[in-house]
């Protein structure tokens, strides 16, 4: 049997650890690597266009999966474009190995011809970054960095020059064990029974939830009832925590929505659950908070704690909710039950009228009927900017849809290559890109991955010819908009140019029967809608706070528009509340 390279050697220890695929571009430094996956029928080669994507797709394969994914780029301003999409999937918590191949070993330090230093570069977005220097180092620098990606929920960078990935592997002695999952956390029994003296002496108690309570809907809900509390969540809890939820009272943050920033403010105490919700601004100051997270550095860093459990959502609350006392007034939960259906009524109107005969036609309106439309187990991936409005506000969560974006890098064209990572998982299932025309002009190339691998992506192109996020964020900032303007483009023509299926919308009527249609269609599609620039207004009534950084509940909202079907639930809530 012929000795094994590092190249060969690299591809087996991928396959070992589940990876089904690598995307990226080829290279020279590459081709060694790419080589060993072509003879290795384990394991294949995505060829995207850039090399951002390959990043991006891997990201969002390993939230869909919740197992490791990897992508490649070649050396110098190969890698270096992976680093977006590494910072995206680092901060998603999202399993990725990133393999950055490099010069030549004996040149390094040199100044050679794209010469960089990816060990380096990559230590910001990652929890490992090491360099192979010699065959030796093999297997167990991979390895070690495969287990950092897994067990720390995040990206491993290897760097790998091309001369070394050929050279011959060193011998084995034995395989070594992977770690390919990760362990549930439970809570020392201390932190447990002060979390239960707290919700104890406390008469109104309020949960926030995050992407953290993921695999915990049913032990949450259990809790909200025995402690009759009202539930929100922030943008990346929306599709863990807001379906079959009599306790929800909507979002909070910039996006937000309902009644969740009264709910976190008018309690006695806040229990953060499974969140690292970024805008302090929007958190009490004069409540007692608890914080519950898997990662121990996310505790107290966005509010003062009175008290820090370190563990699983869904251990800590089998441990907790049997220790705390049943409360039986419903007072405060039912107060904020109406409160979310009055907000929601307050502004459902702005959305309903006569929405099906304005054009350019309503972004929200669009959004509904994608709702509608799509599978009840689609998987939606959503551009950065308006479209995560729309998606916060019009996506109906039911436990079997995704919804994937850049929620917390906050990258603009993250929608397309998102989505290509996610329909590879399974071909059979429906992957609706959200994408803006900015965001899907960025990446556009990669519309090509889709028709090359027929792809059975559908993309929804929001086409405003603006950047409209920043537009508004310049006007709350009493600036008029400048430079955020495009050239109108016909997507629908250049999809099917580029030999895909491709309609243009420009009337409300067609927009169901256009959706439908290229739902229904085997291969990639893309349905262009020309959306209302202008569908953004500021309330008559706008604080200094608000101006100075939206630091107000979006109840005050600064987006004016509907909410979707959100309100029929908060209706739902209200007609269930047991009546005195």
């Amino acid at each position: 049997m012929a000795k094994q390279n590092v190249a060969e050697q690299f591809v087996d220890i991928l396959v070992r650890a589940g990876v089904e695929r690598l995307y990226g571009v080829v290279g020279d430094s590459l081709n060694p690597v790419v080589d060993a996956i072509r003879r290795n029928s384990a394991i294949d080669w995505i060829q995207v266009r850039h090399e951002e994507t390959a990043a991006f797709a891997a990201g969002a394969e390993a939230q869909v999966t919740g197992k490791l994914a990897a992508c490649a780029g070649s050396c110098g301003p190969g890698n270096l474009h992976l680093i977006n999409g590494l910072f995206d999937a680092h901060r998603s918590m999202a399993p990725v190995l990133a393999l950055a191949s490099h010069i030549p070993s004996g040149e390094i330090g040199l100044g050679y011809f794209q010469e960089t230093h990816p060990d380096r570069l990559f230590q910001e977005c990652s929890h490992y970054s090491e360099m192979i220097s010699s065959p030796q180092q093999m297997p167990r620098l991979l390895q070690t960095a495969i287990q950092h990606a897994i067990g720390q929920s995040g990206v491993s960078v290897v760097t790998l020059p091309g001369d070394i990935a050929g050279a011959p592997a060193p011998d084995r002695t034995g395989e070594s064990a992977l770690v390919t999952s990760r362990p549930s956390v439970r809570p020392g029994e201390a932190e447990i029974e002060k979390l239960a003296r707290l919700i104890d002496e406390a008469a109104r108690v309020t949960l926030f939830c995050g992407s953290g309570t993921a695999g915990a809907h049913a032990e949450v809900m259990e809790f909200a009832e025995r402690i009759k509390s009202p539930v929100g969540h922030a943008l990346r809890g929306k599709e863990w925590i807001q379906y079959d939820n009599p306790y929800d009272v909507g979002m909070s943050g910039l996006l937000g929505y309902g009644a969740a920033y009264e709910a976190t403010h008018e309690c006695d105490l806040l229990i953060l659950l499974g969140t690292d919700f970024p805008y302090n601004a929007f958190l009490p100051d004069d409540v007692k908070i608890a914080q519950v997270d898997i990662r121990p550095e996310h505790l107290g860093r966005r509010t003062k704690l009175d008290l820090a459990v370190w563990g699983d959502v869904r251990e800590t609350l089998l441990a907790l909710t049997p220790r705390v006392k049943p409360k039986t007034n419903r007072k405060f939960l039912d107060k904020m039950l109406k409160k979310h259906a009055d907000a929601l009524e307050g502004v459902v109107k702005a959305y309903t009228r006569k929405v099906e005969k304005h054009t350019p036609i309503h972004p929200e309106y669009v959004a509904s009927v994608l709702d509608e439309v799509a599978d009840d187990d689609a998987v939606f991936t959503v551009d950065t900017g308006m479209n995560n409005v729309w998606a916060a506000r019009y996506l109906t969560p039911n436990g079997r849809r995704r919804v994937i974006g850049s929620f917390s890098h906050g990258s603009m064209a993250n929608a397309l290559p998102q989505a290509i990572g996610a329909q590879f998982t399974d071909r059979e299932r429906q992957v609706v890109a959200m994408s803006g025309d900015g965001g899907f002009s960025m990446l556009m190339g990669d519309f090509l991955t889709l028709v090359q691998y027929d792809l059975p992506v559908k993309v929804v192109v929001f086409n405003n010819s603006a950047l409209g996020m920043v537009e508004l964020e310049m006007m709350v900032g009493g600036l008029p908009s400048y430079g955020t303007t495009h050239h109108h483009s016909d997507f629908a023509a250049i999809a099917r140019a580029a030999g895909a299926y491709g309609v243009r919308v420009e009337k409300p009527k067609q927009l169901a029967g256009a959706l439908t249609d290229a739902f229904k269609h085997k291969g990639p599609a893309l349905v262009d809608v020309v959306t209302d620039p202008n569908a953004l207004s500021i309330p008559p009534r706008i604080s200094a706070d608000m101006v100075s950084g939206f630091a107000l509940s979006a109840s005050k909202i600064v987006l004016d528009g509907g909410v979707g079907r959100m309100v029929q639930m908060a209706r739902s809530n209200l007609r269930n509340m047991p009546r005195p």
